[in-house]
């Protein structure tokens, strides 16, 4: 990267700083940290009481823009718009629902000088829920197996074939151990009115969760590959606290899954660990987690890294990291005055 004064101007999403946090803050964080010449920061919010809008020190100025349903088009325009004010050098997404968008506008962008740093439509794809179990035998890599279902009464038969309990999963969102039929069913129709069809089901896997935080180049390496075992666990199975973990054989496995995809920017695998040590990768999320900021603490500052790559710098892989570090996330009551809530109400900047 260039070594003059002038600000980095990087836009970010996911600023529900909520208790099921969205990756932006600590994006931004870490960013903060982590790049030495100055940043300035653009956040792109979809509703107007998503705390990072408000947040001291996170965002310069923050946006609002369509939710992803509306289409790449919109979401193409609202980006050109607020590039035409803030001049954008680089855009991060991180969230699932978005990314196909993202994609999608990504070389539209790049024709307007913003950078960006994502998976391919076919990394994108085969990393996918409703594709996970077929990529794991093509790689030999341990997935539970899975049925894809667009009716409750497939619940049947699945409960005979798995057993209970088992998970059902929302093609983006969510997941509920049911134990029972019946709470199979009741998770069925609580996560498909939210996140629609299909729905995911998925073999249940005794064990330990664990984590990984990691960064691909693109070429098929891992930039950076941070193991983390969730030492508390919400109700909607978010990792509360963590600990980095020296885990060679989790290591091997993000090493293969970014050798096998060729994965350009953040992912994230969740992995079930069982008792005789084997890995079950449960999910491959295609961006940073809410918990990436972790990686910063421990020595390998994955959001920065990113960036820099954006920009067209070689990043080396970075093998050393900070092994005991915990990361403790916490709730925080922060008072604003109505007036910013309604500035960015009303004309959807602040």
């Amino acid at each position: 990267m260039s070594n003059t004064t002038k600000p980095i101007t990087i836009a970010v999403t996911g600023l529900n700083a909520i208790d099921s946090p969205g990756p932006g803050i600590a994006v931004i964080r870490a960013i903060r940290e982590g790049i030495t010449q100055p940043v300035r920061i653009i956040g792109l919010a979809y509703e107007s009481l998503e705390p990072g809008i408000y947040m001291d020190g996170i965002c310069d100025k923050t946006y609002q823009i369509s939710y992803p349903a509306a289409g790449a088009d919109v979401l193409y325009n609202a980006i050109k718009y607020i590039h035409d004010k803030e001049s954008i050098d680089v855009i991060i997404p991180n969230f699932d629902a978005e990314l196909y968008n993202f994609i999608t506008i990504a070389p539209r962008l790049k024709a307007l000088g913003i950078h960006s740093f994502l998976p391919s439509f076919e990394m994108f794809d085969a990393r996918d829920k409703l594709n996970l179990y077929a990529f794991g035998q093509k790689h030999n890599l341990l997935v539970p197996k899975d049925r894809v279902i667009y009716s409750v009464n497939d619940l049947y038969l699945i409960g005979e074939e798995f057993g209970y309990p088992l998970v059902v999963k929302g093609k983006y969102y969510e997941a509920v151990v049911a134990y029972t039929l019946e709470q199979a069913q009741k998770a069925f129709y609580k996560i498909s009115a939210k996140w629609g069809l299909p729905i995911i089901v998925q073999q249940f896997i005794n064990g330990t969760e664990v984590n990984i935080a990691a960064l691909g180049d693109g070429e098929g390496n891992a930039t950076s590959i941070i193991p983390m075992k969730k030492l508390y666990i919400t109700d909607k199975g978010k990792a509360w606290a963590g600990i980095t973990l020296e885990d060679e054989n989790m290591i091997k496995l993000a090493k293969d899954f970014v050798a096998a995809t060729k994965w350009r920017g953040g992912f994230e695998v969740e992995i079930m660990k069982t008792a005789k040590d084997e890995l079950y990768i449960m999910e491959i999320n295609p961006r940073f987690p809410a918990w990436i900021y972790l990686s910063a603490g421990a020595g390998q500052n994955q959001p920065a890294s990113l960036v820099k790559m954006a920009l067209g710098e070689n990043v080396a892989p970075m093998t050393e990291y900070s092994v005991g570090k915990i990361f403790i996330r916490y709730s925080w009551d922060m008072v604003v005055d109505v007036s910013k809530f309604q500035q960015f109400t009303a004309f959807g900047s602040l």
